[in-house]
């Protein structure tokens, strides 16, 4: 054992807790003030020096507390001032075109008559089939598929084809043909 190790272990003995709570008072955290201790004692058990006793080492390691303490507030001030210029901001969408395609919609919307908007609705906002649409509206599913088409057709031209996300089935014949 070296008389750097010896010395270590004798203030470690006699200091430690003075030391932790003086990291705490530093800090305000027992985490905070535990890893502000171990710094400091490597910072200052790192170099050759001649410490002559436990004592002046304790005094040492309270010195290099107090200015790796005061660094490192420094350092947070600095990097909290830059640290949002530092951060990549992601593109914000532009909403506008969403925000006026439901504005048109909803307008649209009311240009449809009222069994046209109930079989909208009840197909595409509360995901119904046909046949339950007709069910529902107690009409026959021919019916249902004309108002459909023609509120379809409606919103398209008021909003555009591009605003619906409707995907088209082929329709077979009972013969698998299209």
């Amino acid at each position: 054992m070296t008389a750097s190790d010896q010395l270590l272990g004798e203030m470690l003995d006699r200091a430690s807790s003075r030391l932790a709570a003086y990291g705490y008072l530093l800090t305000g955290s027992q985490h905070a003030g535990e890893d502000l201790v171990q710094d400091s004692i490597v910072k200052v058990f790192s170099r050759r020096r001649r410490i002559p006793n436990a004592q002046a080492a304790e005094g040492y390691v309270r010195a290099a507390m107090r200015s790796v303490h005061i660094d490192r507030m420094r350092r947070e001030k600095v990097w909290r001032r830059i640290a949002p210029g530092q951060v990549a901001r992601d593109d914000v969408p532009d909403h506008a075109d969403r925000i006026a395609t439901a504005d048109a919609l909803g307008a649209a919307l009311a240009t449809l008559t009222p069994q046209q908007r109930t079989a909208v609705v009840l197909r595409y906002y509360d995901d119904l089939t046909v046949p339950a649409v007709a069910a529902q509206m107690r009409l026959a599913e021919g019916t249902v598929k004309r108002y459909l088409s023609e509120a379809l057709g409606r919103l398209a031209i008021a909003v555009g084809e591009d605003a619906f996300d409707v995907e088209y089935a082929s329709v077979e014949d009972g013969k698998g043909r299209s």
